[in-house]
């Protein structure tokens, strides 16, 4: 499963409609959320069958595309599963109880409503919301793709504009040959990410570098009057340069982490647990500008993709144990280099990707617990060829 994305180009009238139709999906998501609400034992087909209720009573629900209603049930029911997830798992603190949607930025075709050109060139929405046809400019080949294999059509509005997503169901694996080479990777402030050969890709900061562009932005948009048409347009730049920001971010950590993947046959890192970290304010700010959880995100990805093995660790004393003997070192985050008693001398970073590709060469060929004998199924014991137990086999089934 694949998504393309398009940008959409249009007239202002049919941005004015499709602003309406994620409006009446907000509509329809919080409607179907208070029905859940007021009443127990609602489950997903009840709110599929409750769209039909309101398309009946109000107009501007009809007007909109049945499917498009039930994509906007079925968010409100993903809400709702995560939810009882968090209950079920025991997940400390808030559990994430569904709350009413304030914004909303999409709306979302299933296998109608839509009709593409025969140069799959440009879009016609056909439901009564009036949005018409879209002009789609993009670097994607969606020619290569029967009509067959999108499941999903997505509108989706940004700062910068409006865009179309297609979701292509089709096999995007591929085959690599294999390097050999094993590498561990521990994540930093200082620099982005320092590997278990002592290599270290600097950290770029793109927040840091546009902050003080942010904040002129910032200052134009306190000084607009509330309401105001100038106050929208100053609340638009400033959205434009933090989606620029953040397509840095994100372009960064696919590109490092494509090219760690097809680099290695298996990639460590550690299982940091990201919202705990930016608890600490002296931090958080420098934190969330790295980006760990993206190049995370990409680099299971792309592990998936190209068929490589990808093992997260506990980030337990990683830095503290020392790689060669083992001895626990104790160090302050403002020591930067390790030094043990051994002789080992190693940067701080380059000593804990160490210890995380060790952690995971240890677990990575068996990465669960048994619990049960797996002979307790009926399975053949291990037993030596011509070794005359095999009436100890046959005793077990």
């Amino acid at each position: 499963m694949i998504i393309l994305e398009f940008k959409a180009y249009g007239k202002k009238q049919q941005y004015q409609a499709i602003e309406e139709a994620i409006r009446t999906v907000k509509f329809v998501r919080n409607s179907c959320l208070r029905l859940w609400i007021d009443n127990k034992g609602i489950n997903k087909y009840d709110l599929n069958k409750y769209c039909k209720v309101l398309a009946k009573e109000f107009p501007f629900t009809n007007a909109l595309n049945s499917t498009a209603r039930q994509a906007a049930a079925e968010r409100t029911w993903s809400s709702i599963a995560r939810f009882y997830d968090n209950c079920k798992k025991s997940v400390p603190g808030k559990k994430g109880f569904p709350r009413f949607q304030k914004h909303c930025r999409s709306v979302e075709y299933k296998q109608s409503g839509w009709k593409l050109s025969p140069d799959k060139k440009s879009i016609t929405f056909t439901d009564k919301k009036g949005i018409g046809k879209l002009k789609l400019k993009g670097t994607w080949d969606l020619w290569r793709f029967d009509k067959k294999q999108i499941k999903r059509v997505r509108i989706v509005k940004r700062a910068d504009g409006y865009y179309v997503q297609f979701c292509i169901a089709v096999d995007n694996n591929e085959a690599l040959k294999p390097t050999g080479n094993t590498v561990g990777l521990d994540v930093g402030l200082k620099d982005f990410y320092t590997d278990s050969d002592g290599n270290a890709e600097s950290n770029p900061r793109f927040y840091r570098k546009g902050e003080q562009r942010l904040k002129f932005y910032q200052r134009r948009v306190s000084r607009k009057k509330k309401g105001s048409a100038n106050r929208k347009k100053a609340i638009n730049r400033l959205g434009r340069h933090h989606l620029r920001i953040s397509r840095q971010r994100e372009e960064h950590a696919k590109r490092l982490a494509r090219c760690v993947i097809r680099s290695n046959d298996l990639v460590a890192y550690e299982d940091l647990r990201v919202r705990n970290l930016v608890k600490n304010h002296c931090l958080a700010k420098s934190i969330n500008d790295a980006g760990w959880y993206q190049f995370r995100k990409w680099l299971e990805h792309f592990g998936t993709k190209f068929g490589r093995v990808t093992v997260a660790v506990n980030p337990a004393y990683t830095s503290q144990n020392c790689s060669q003997c083992g001895e626990v070192v104790k160090k302050s985050l403002s020591t930067r280099t390790h030094t043990c008693k051994c002789g080992c001398q190693l940067d701080r970073d380059h000593n804990a990707a160490i210890n995380i590709l060790e952690k995971a060469l240890g677990t990575v060929g068996h990465t669960g617990t048994w619990i049960i004998d797996p002979n307790a199924h009926g399975e053949l014991s291990s037993t030596l060829p011509d070794s005359g137990l095999g009436e100890q086999d046959s005793s077990l089934k």
